[in-house]
């Protein structure tokens, strides 16, 4: 009889973990759950599936357990959401992961916890997070073999450099619509940018924010120039001022001391012959 038993709760157990959540649509290896207003991940989603989609969805936070079962998982789709900060370690065991999409939500940072697991993956989006401030170093120090990464209009103000360097696959990346803040340190963004044969994306709209003298330039035309200028080879009115002062008041002092050697040795002189005269004179 117990045997019976385990059978039965094992066909129980399988037929679950292959139907069909009731909000969404199944197909082969794929689960669809677009606009279905879902505010919790659905149950019962079969545990081979390959692609999840679950955009335009009230999603606030996304349970590690049961995505850890997708353990076949290479497609996810979380678009249109309302995701917080709370996704570090989320994606431990998808470790499949090919394609993940996280953009329109409400993601403030990323830290080096947040994708780590994710060692296959090749396209990363993280666009349109308004609330998105900062990524930080070497946050996709684990995943190198990305190769498109979207980080479009979010409230980024600058990236470590370092942090690009960290994706040797990388071929596009996307950074529009953010409020870059390029002072002297962007310049080496910059310089990677222009060197690494990566494409960035709507290049137009790759502005920057601040410093005033740079507000609105493209940051890899007009504001590099303009960075270039300032921080390597410019010198403004005040510089200039400064810099004659101090050539004006060595020079004086080079002429108050040679006329005080001259002053010297015209007394030395005439005290060393009057001292003679006196000699001679005894």
């Amino acid at each position: 009889m117990s045997v019976w038993m385990m059978l039965l709760l094992g066909m129980s157990w399988a037929a679950e973990s292959m139907s069909c959540p009731k909000e969404c649509t199944c197909q082969y290896l794929a689960v669809n759950c677009t606009g279905k207003q879902l505010e919790e991940f659905p149950a019962t989603v079969p545990l081979d599936t390959r692609q999840l989609i679950l955009a335009q969805n009230k999603l606030s936070y996304l349970p590690s357990i049961e995505l850890n079962f997708l353990s076949d998982l290479i497609y996810l789709d979380c678009s249109g959401n309302s995701l917080g900060e709370d996704l570090d370690f989320a994606f431990v065991s998808i470790v499949k992961l090919v394609y993940l999409d996280l953009s329109f939500n409400n993601l403030t940072l990323v830290t080096f916890g947040t994708f780590s697991q994710l060692s296959s993956l090749v396209v990363l989006k993280l666009s349109d997070n308004p609330g998105l401030v900062e990524i930080e170093k070497d946050s996709f120090a684990n995943n190198t073999w990305l190769r498109h990464l979207d980080v479009s209009r979010c409230s980024l103000t600058f990236i470590d450099t370092t942090t690009m360097k960290d994706l040797p696959n990388l071929r596009s990346l996307g950074l529009s619509g953010n409020p870059w803040f390029c002072n002297c340190s962007f310049m080496e963004l910059c310089s990677w940018m222009k060197d690494s044969g990566v494409t960035i994306l709507d290049t137009d709209n790759v502005t920057c924010y601040s410093p005033a003298f740079v507000h609105g330039l493209r940051m890899l035309a007009e504001a590099q120039e303009q960075l270039h200028y300032k921080c390597y080879i410019h010198f403004d009115h005040q510089d200039y001022l400064f810099l004659g002062l101090v050539g004006f008041c060595i020079f004086s002092a080079g002429i108050v001391l040679a006329w005080l050697l001259g002053v010297c040795a015209v007394i030395y002189a005439f005290l060393t012959g009057k001292g003679n005269e006196d000699e001679e004179a005894n």
